[in-house]
């Protein structure tokens, strides 16, 4: 009736619903744990240019450039719930078009173990921050927002904003470049 076979079944799902127990006490120890934390961010240089849009004849569109600073301190946000978070920057505006349109410039992981201050200086936008028509001439509310997505041990997958951001206009002008 006992056999080895039914013992280990009864010792395997015994071990399953204790591991089951301690995960669901994992997430529930740092579930309402507030995870955001001051940001600043300061941008030192915004480039705007015209190039071909390629989707039209004879359209063009914005591709702007942005160059900023960013300083923040994430030791607060890891627990021993917390793997890894992922990091963005991103910009968001308002076109006569587009009542929001979001664009990320910038990102990156931090690992468990890993430097979590980060104090960038100078440092230019990772990804194209390209605009489908002329909503970035002269828009004088583009706001960055450095956000992240933390990714536990066990539990939800929280999207969270820092608590600092900055509002920025774009130049009237288009930069030109120079042809040799």
């Amino acid at each position: 009736m006992n056999t080895v076979l039914s013992r280990a079944n009864s010792l395997f799902a015994f071990s399953l619903s204790v591991m089951a127990a301690l995960t669901f006490g994992c997430f529930v120890t740092t579930a309402f744990k507030d995870r955001s934390v001051p940001v600043d961010i300061h941008v030192s240089r915004v480039m705007l240019k015209s190039v071909d849009d390629f989707t039209g004849p004879r359209e063009r569109s914005d591709l702007g450039f942005i160059t900023f600073d960013l300083s923040a301190d994430l030791r607060p946000i890891f627990d021993w719930n917390v793997k890894q978070l992922f990091l963005y920057l991103s910009a968001e505006y308002a076109t006569r078009t587009n009542a929001l349109n979001q664009v990320v410039l910038w990102d990156k992981i931090v690992l468990r173990g890993e430097s979590t201050r980060l104090n960038l200086r100078e440092t230019k936008s990772k990804y194209f921050f390209f605009d489908d028509g002329n909503g970035l001439r002269a828009n004088k509310n583009i706001t960055l927002t450095l956000s992240w997505n933390v990714v536990p041990n066990a539990g939800m997958l929280p999207l969270v904003e820092g608590s600092g951001h900055i509002s920025l206009p774009f130049p009237d002008t288009y930069e030109t470049t120079k042809s040799y």
